[in-house]
């Protein structure tokens, strides 16, 4: 099936928008011609990072009345959230954990005891789950950037990526989109390199380019394992809701084999299947 352009009555929600994949995402979909809606905590940071060439939504997926307002009237919703694998600033505490309490951590990493409120379970899945209740019933696709290995947690690299819970908030995420009964895309990507773009602004994120050689190669079944470009990946994202194979499709995706001048969406996408 071949792609197609967006309408004017298109538009796309996008979560996490001020991360490193987002903000690409943002850049991407405008290059395409989407109107953009982005879902942010901090609307003066969004306001100047698209340079108002978007939508603003303030809310939080961690709180579910504050998404209702953001996911009115949208066609699709692309979901880029996340948080640090192991416990970081970014898991953003109530308060710093004394000494004995990062040990409580360490020893039994899956433990209530953190004190956090932005861990891989509020984000990955409280949080994806409460964006996929507030999402529209009428929606064209759910699109959820997840990751590699939430199949093989019990295999190394991935175990260890995994001390802290990550793979297992993002399978809930997986789960909570595909037992929800919207159209969906999910895509795992491998350890996610290039940027963060963080703080730049639009067209500098319109401009961006990987910075590696590597081609871009799909699979099911989650059998890969590499780097990710975030650039190829937020191109995955946004390449995905005008493809129409991609829906109801899970997929992996790394950097490997000599890059292209071109990358044939559609091409890579017709090659991966049924899925998971």
């Amino acid at each position: 099936m071949t792609s197609f352009e967006p309408s004017v009555e298109d538009l796309v929600l996008v979560a996490g928008a001020t991360g490193g994949v987002g903000q690409l995402v943002v850049g991407k979909l405008l290059e395409k011609g989407f109107k953009v809606r982005v879902l942010t905590r901090n609307a003066a940071k969004a306001k100047e990072m698209f340079n108002n060439r978007v939508e603003i939504a303030v809310g939080d997926i961690r709180q579910p009345n504050t998404l209702p307002a953001a996911t009115q009237n949208v066609t699709y919703i692309i979901c880029s959230t996340g948080t640090t694998a192991f416990p970081s600033s970014r898991w953003d505490f109530d308060e710093p954990p004394n000494l004995i309490e990062w040990a409580t951590i360490f020893l039994n990493p899956k433990s209530s005891s953190a004190k956090a409120k932005n861990s891989p379970a509020d984000i990955d899945a409280k949080g994806v789950s409460n964006l996929v209740t507030a999402a529209p019933l009428n929606l064209k696709r759910f699109v959820f950037v997840s990751s590699c290995g939430i199949l093989r947690k019990d295999k190394f690299p991935f175990s260890i990526l995994n001390g802290f819970g990550v793979l297992d908030a993002k399978q809930k995420g997986e789960e909570a989109i595909i037992s929800s009964g919207l159209p969906y895309t999910i895509i795992r990507p491998g350890r996610l390199i290039d940027g963060p773009y963080t703080s730049y602004d639009l067209n500098t994120l319109l401009k961006a380019k990987t910075g590696g050689q590597s081609g871009v190669v799909l699979g099911t079944g989650d059998t890969l394992s590499g780097d990710a470009s975030r650039i190829d990946v937020a191109a995955a994202c946004v390449e995905s809701i005008v493809n129409p194979t991609t829906s109801g499709k899970i997929f992996e995706i790394v950097n490997q084999g000599t890059r292209p001048p071109v990358i044939e969406w559609e091409r890579l996408f017709s090659q991966i299947g049924s899925g998971d």
